[in-house]
C-alpha cells in the first residue's frame, strides 16, 4: 500500500521568497560547511578522548575500571536521547535546535575540560552527549532542507559523509597531537575553538522556520525509546566491563529489546507518534538505516583494534598513530563524493552500497595477514585504503537515501533515526569485538607462559585478527542484506513530487 504526502510538506522548502531560490537558501554551501563543522564537533568527541585517557586518568587519580565511563558516559547520553532530538528539532526549529545544541555542546566541554574529579568529567561528558543528541539531528535535518536541488543535495551529502565517516580517524590523529604538545584537557577545549565558529555562522546563516503549533511531543512514545535505548547502549558496555552472562549485560539488553518493541507497537496507536513508522518503512530508507548500523559496527574493527596494533605492535607514537589514518581519511572522502555526486544518480544504491560493503569486509580480511613484522607501507596502508574507499560507498549514500523523501516536518526524526543507527552499530561494535578480542587472547595463551613477552604479542596479535574476521562478518552481513533491500534502478529526484512512503 502507498501514502502519498501532502503536496504542502514540500513547500516551504521551494516558496520561501528571498530566503530560497529553485536550489535552497543563497548560502547553502556556507550553510554546510557551518553544519559540517557542527557535525565533526559531534563525531569527533566519540574518539578524540580516547588517546588522552591515560593521561587524564593519571592526573585525576581514578581507576582502570572507571576509565570506561569517560567514553560510556558520552555514548549513553548521545544514544538513547537522540530520536527526542531529533524530534524536539522538529516541533520547536531546527535552527533554534542547532544553536542550543552546538552552545551547549560547547559548554559541556569547558567543564569536562576543567574537571578537578572523576565525577566532573564523567558529568561533562554525559552532558555533551545530551547536547549532542539535539546536536547532530539538527544539523543533519538542516542539511536536508536546505538542498532541494537533486545534483547540489548530492555532492552536499557526499560531503557531509565524509566528515561523519572520517570524523573518528581525525579524532584519533587530534586527540593524539593535543595530548603530546599539550595536555589531556585540550581534546576538550578544542569543541570551544570550532563551536565559536558554528554559532557565529548558525546566527547568521540560517533561516527560523515556522513551528507546528498543532503537534505535540509523543510523551510516552519519548520514554520506551528513550528508556530502550539506554538500556541497549548500557547493556553493551556492561558486557565490555563484566560479561555477556552477566545480569547487568544480558538482563539490560533483554529490557532495552522489550521497551523497544513497546515503542514499536506504540507508535501505532499515538496521536502524534514521536518516529512515524512511515518514516522507517520506505525500503531504501530501511536499507540505509541498516546499512549505517551494521557498518559503524564494523568500522570499529579498523579504528579501535588497528590503533592497539600500531601502537603496542609497531611502537608508534600517537601521533602516528593518527596521521597512519589520514590515507584512510583521504580514500574515504574521495569515494563518499564520488558515490553520491556520479554513481548513485548512475547506477543506483543496490549496486555502489553493496559494493562498498564487499570492499570494507576485503580490507578487513586482508588486515588479519598482520604480523609482527609488517611494515606500514607494504602492509597496512593498503587494506586501510581499501577500507576507507568501501566505508564512503556506504556511509554518504546511506546518509543521503535515509532522509530522501522524508516530509519536511519528519525530517528531524529521520535524521535522528540515522545518528542512532550509528551510535548503537558503534557500541554494538565496541563491546562485541573488544570481548570477542578479549577471549582469542586468553585461549592463545592456554598452556603458554604468559608472562613471556613474545607469547604476549602473538596473543594481541591473535585478539586483532579476530576483531577484523568479525568486522570482515558484519560487512559481508551488511553487503548481502543491503543488496536484498535496495530497490532496483535509480532513485527518483524530482523535487516537485510530493514525498511518497511506501507502506
Amino acid at each position: 500500500m502507498a501514502q502519498t504526502a501532502a503536496a504542502p510538506d514540500t513547500a516551504p522548502l521551494r516558496k520561501s521568497g528571498a530566503q530560497a531560490d529553485e536550489a535552497g537558501p543563497r548560502h547553502r554551501w556556507w550553510i554546510l560547511a557551518v553544519i559540517g563543522l557542527a557535525q565533526l564537533m559531534v563525531v569527533l568527541d566519540a574518539t578524540i578522548v580516547n588517546i588522552a585517557l591515560p593521561s587524564a586518568q593519571a592526573d585525576l587519580g581514578f581507576s582502570d575500571g572507571n576509565r570506561t565511563w569517560i567514553v560510556t558516559a558520552y555514548s549513553l547520553a548521545f544514544g538513547s536521547l537522540l530520536l527526542l532530538g531529533g524530534r524536539i528539532a522538529d516541533l520547536f526549529g531546527r535552527k533554534p535546535a542547532f544553536l542550543i545544541g552546538v552552545s551547549g555542546f560547547a559548554a559541556a566541554s569547558a567543564v569536562a575540560g576543567a574537571a578537578v574529579n572523576f565525577e566532573m568529567l564523567v558529568a561533562g561528558r554525559a552532558l555533551q552527549g545530551l547536547f549532542g543528541a539535539l546536536l547532530a539531528p539538527a544539523a543533519l535535518s538542516l542539511l536536508t532542507t536546505t538542498f532541494t536541488d537533486a545534483r547540489e543535495r548530492a555532492k552536499a551529502f557526499g560531503i557531509f559523509g565524509a566528515i561523519a565517516g572520517s570524523g573518528a580517524a581525525v579524532g584519533l590523529l587530534l586527540g593524539g597531537v593535543l595530548t603530546e604538545y599539550l595536555n589531556w584537557r585540550w581534546t576538550l577545549y578544542v569543541n570551544l575553538f570550532i563551536a565559536a565558529f558554528a554559532i557565529v555562522g548558525g546566527s547568521m546563516l540560517l533561516q527560523r522556520t515556522a513551528r507546528d503549533r498543532t503537534s505535540k511531543l509523543d510523551i510516552p512514545g519519548t520514554v520506551l525509546v528513550t528508556t530502550g535505548l539506554f538500556s541497549i547502549v548500557y547493556g553493551f558496555s556492561n558486557a565490555e566491563s563484566h560479561d555477556w552472562s552477566s545480569p547487568l549485560s544480558w538482563g539490560f539488553l533483554t529490557a532495552g529489546a522489550v521497551l523497544l518493541a513497546a515503542f514499536t507497537w506504540w507508535q501505532t496507536k499515538a496521536s502524534h507518534p514521536l518516529l512515524p513508522l512511515r518514516v522507517l518503512l520506505d525500503r531504501n530508507r530501511g536499507a540505509s538505516f541498516t546499512a549505517m548500523l551494521i557498518s559503524s559496527a564494523g568500522m570499529f574493527g579498523v579504528f579501535l583494534f588497528l590503533t592497539y596494533y600500531l601502537q603496542l605492535s609497531l611502537g608508534f607514537s600517537a601521533v602516528q598513530t593518527g596521521l597512519a589514518f589520514l590515507p584512510m581519511v583521504g580514500a574515504l572522502m574521495v569515494s563518499a563524493t564520488m558515490s553520491t555526486s556520479f554513481l548513485i544518480p548512475r547506477v543506483g544504491p543496490k549496486i555502489v552500497v553493496p559494493l562498498g560493503a564487499v570492499l570494507g569486509a576485503v580490507g578487513m580480511v586482508w588486515l588479519t595477514g598482520l604480523g609482527l613484522d609488517s611494515t606500514y607501507a607494504a602492509h597496512v596502508l593498503p587494506p586501510l585504503l581499501v577500507t576507507g574507499f568501501g566505508i564512503g560507498l556506504i556511509m554518504a549514500p546511506a546518509m543521503s537515501l535515509a532522509t530522501s523523501g522524508v516530509a519536511t516536518d519528519d525530517a528531524g526524526v529521520a535524521s535522528a533515526s540515522v545518528n542512532t543507527m550509528q551510535q548503537i552499530g558503534g557500541s554494538i561494535g565496541t563491546a562485541l569485538l573488544n570481548t570477542l578480542a578479549a577471549s582469542a587472547a586468553t585461549s592463545y595463551l592456554v598452556g603458554k607462559d604468559p608472562a613471556d613477552k613474545l607469547n604476549q604479542a602473538h596473543a594481541a596479535l591473535e585478539s586483532y585478527s579476530t576483531a577484523y574476521w568479525w568486522s570482515a562478518g558484519f560487512f559481508a552481513a551488511g553487503a548481502l542484506i543491503t543488496a536484498l533491500l535496495y530497490r532496483r534502478g535509480v532513485p527518483a529526484v524530482d523535487a516537485d513530487a510530493a514525498p511518497t512512503v511506501h507502506m
